[in-house]
């Protein structure tokens, strides 16, 4: 099954904090609240298993208990400044708002319970325009809370291949970065950037470069390349394998999924149970431009 990542542009240009469980649990979460059928609402309890943390990250079981359960201390009070409309005045304005109103360890079970913010549902539960999606999959390799972020960032211009220029000021607490985190620009290139990069090159499904732009002598900010990592014809045109994922050469589900819905009101999550029935039959199969 596909684990689909679905989040709001806005939510994704959005300055926040979070360690790199804490990121792989939000996502985690984002997956399951696309995958419970009759959709959720901020009182929808969501539950993540130690077992299947492990699975998907490649750590020991006993390391899944032990970081979800310190979890709960932490992600509870970590907080994402978005755009919030304020009725009163007419506009929408920066605002902080918690990433999930309730949270607990479940002792004797090895998972955690949470339920997002209402202000974050809607961000995670549509796919519309201004939505980006991505596989957890590509994800699961990344070491680094900065490389998560970073990924995230470019494939929001996956259609372009390549990025504005991100001011570094605004770039930095888009990575999470405090002030006095790395503040000489040579330690912040090593320590983040280029380890960011490189990771993102060895782990995900696309390679990328980046350019650095000056005002004088000072670096001001950083722009993107980057393109998708090509697979062979032949892979793509061979049957899967029985118990193989048939749809897993799918390289945006944003354009699969607007390829191939059958009409405007089929939702994504129609979409994709149909669409893995029919590949799961036979009776689907990719080309590749898919």
């Amino acid at each position: 099954m596909t684990e689909l990542v679905v989040k709001s542009n806005a939510l994704i240009q959005a300055s926040y904090t979070l360690g790199l469980v804490e990121q792989r649990l939000i996502l985690m979460s984002i997956v399951g609240a696309r995958e419970v059928g009759e959709g959720i609402t901020a009182e929808t309890l969501l539950t993540i298993r130690a077992q299947d943390y492990a699975a998907l990250f490649g750590v020991e079981k006993h390391t899944a208990y032990k970081v979800l359960s310190e979890a709960v201390e932490t992600l509870f009070n970590r907080r994402a400044t978005v755009e919030v409309y304020d009725k009163k005045r007419d506009r929408t304005r920066p605002m902080a708002v918690r990433w999930v109103t309730a949270m607990a360890y479940e002792e004797g079970e090895g998972s955690i319970t949470l339920r997002f913010g209402h202000e974050v549902v809607p961000e995670i539960t549509r796919l519309e325009e201004n939505f980006t999606s991505y596989e957890l999959e590509q994800v699961a390799g990344l070491k680094s809370a900065y490389a998560v972020r970073l990924y995230e960032m470019l494939i929001q211009w996956r259609s372009a291949g390549k990025t504005p220029v991100f001011e570094i000021n605004h770039f930095r607490n888009q990575l999470g970065l405090g002030v006095n985190e790395y503040p000489v620009m040579g330690n912040f290139k090593a320590r983040v950037l280029d380890a960011a990069v490189k990771q993102i090159n060895e782990h995900t499904d696309i390679t990328a470069n980046y350019e650095q732009h000056k005002s004088g002598r000072t670096i001001t900010g950083f722009s993107f390349k980057f393109k998708q990592k090509t697979k062979p014809i032949e892979q793509e045109k061979t049957k899967p394998a029985k118990g193989s994922n048939p749809l897993s050469g799918v390289k945006d589900w944003e354009v699969f999924y607007q390829k191939h819905k059958l009409s405007k009101a089929e939702s994504m999550d129609e979409f994709s149970k149909r669409i893995r029935k029919e590949a799961a039959e036979g009776t689907f199969s990719l080309n590749p431009t898919d």
